[in-house]
């Protein structure tokens, strides 16, 4: 593990501090847990994104997306 530091906002930091409490986790691991996890949900957005694009430029795809859409 490596240091860091950073600002929170002191309402996020209170809900941190009271679930690490509650849980009886590390705030360091609850925080890496966390980041971890948002940065996994955002690198797929943009692999999702150009799969769609991808797909909806098939005009038989386009067609038929026009066809539910009604």
């Amino acid at each position: 593990m490596e240091k860091f530091a950073s600002q929170i906002d002191s309402a996020v930091k209170n809900k941190l501090d009271s679930y690490v409490k509650e849980s009886g986790r590390k705030k360091q691991d609850v925080v890496n847990e966390a980041l971890k996890q948002y940065l996994d949900r955002v690198a797929v957005r943009p692999v999702f994104l150009e799969a769609t694009d991808r797909v909806l430029s098939n005009p038989n795809v386009r067609e038929l997306v026009r066809r539910l859409s009604k």
